[in-house]
């Protein structure tokens, strides 16, 4: 079966890109395995009409309205590889099943790193979060902290105190110069030395216990994962570029690839995970692609 554009990822990127393109007539297909970044949250912040909605209620709405296109079709399975050239894609899935299509957007395959602290993966997206802006109102004004995998956790240790009251636990992961230590202390941000041993929940927050046996009680806790990316991108040849965490697919201000035919939005293409951000380049992504099928470039 053959489609104008098969979109990797039916989360808000993927869904955001389809829009424009069903509202352009044009017949697309969107594959999703059905594992969002975001499942182990339960609720979405900073995104327009929908502050503080769970992220699964969004994307079934999203969906239902994206279905009502008569162009739109949905496939629930993982690509396992894409071959071809513009015009030509081969998308191949793990059930065995192909599509052809003229054009690529990839919206999905980034997993997140996480720090091998006991206790911590439990705790993710529910009380030791990676975005600020998407959780820290929510912590309240006391008790937030930061745990170092790398000198990344500086970013968090100088943004947070605007939520409240921070303490960087630098974990033997590294050691801040002089100069970061004076940008800290302007900050108001206190500064831990010595490894975490583990962290767990508790009635209100959590308990991070370090190897000397301190025990600090946070109401929340940040962390900068790496993210990895799933292979389609390199198997396209699309050129990477490094981000703060980690490489991401380098793209253009229209969402495109360095391969014709091929564009990417969401995670996997921007060095921040954000429903609000998700969504801009995934509308950026779909109306370039329609362009590109319209003009035959």
């Amino acid at each position: 079966m053959s489609f104008d554009t098969v979109i990797i990822g039916g989360s808000y990127a993927g869904m955001a890109a389809g829009l424009q393109l069903a509202r352009a007539r044009r017949k697309i297909l969107l594959i999703d395995a059905g594992q969002p970044r975001n499942r182990f949250t339960s609720h979405s912040h900073g995104f327009l009409t929908q502050d503080g909605a769970p992220p699964a209620e969004i994307a079934a709405e999203a969906r239902s309205q994206l279905m009502e296109y008569p162009t739109v079709e949905w496939h629930t399975g993982r690509v396992e590889a894409v071959t071809g050239a513009a015009d030509n894609f081969l998308v191949a899935l793990a059930d065995g099943s192909t599509y052809q299509a003229r054009r690529i957007i990839l919206a999905a395959g980034v997993t997140d790193e996480l720090p091998g602290l006991p206790g911590l993966a439990e705790l993710w997206g529910k009380r030791v979060f990676h975005c600020p802006y998407c959780h820290g109102y929510e912590l309240g004004k006391e008790g937030i902290g930061v745990l170092a995998t790398s000198e990344l956790a500086m970013p968090h240790g100088l943004m947070l105190p605007d939520w409240g009251a921070t303490t960087l636990f630098l974990n033997d992961a590294f050691e801040p110069n002089a100069e970061q230590l004076a940008q800290l202390k302007a900050r108001g941000t206190q500064v831990e030395y010595g490894a975490a041993a583990r962290i767990s929940a508790q009635a209100e927050g959590v308990e991070l216990v370090m190897q000397d046996d301190r025990v600090f009680p946070l109401e929340g806790l940040f962390v900068a994962p790496r993210i990895h990316l799933s292979p389609l991108a390199a198997q396209l040849g699309c050129e990477l570029e490094e981000s703060p965490m980690g490489n991401i697919v380098k793209t253009d201000a229209m969402q495109a690839t360095s391969i014709p035919g091929v564009f990417a939005c969401g995670d996997l293409a921007r060095g921040a995970g954000s429903v609000t951000f998700a969504v801009a380049d995934g509308a950026m992504a779909g109306l370039s692609t329609h362009r590109t099928l319209m003009s035959g470039i």
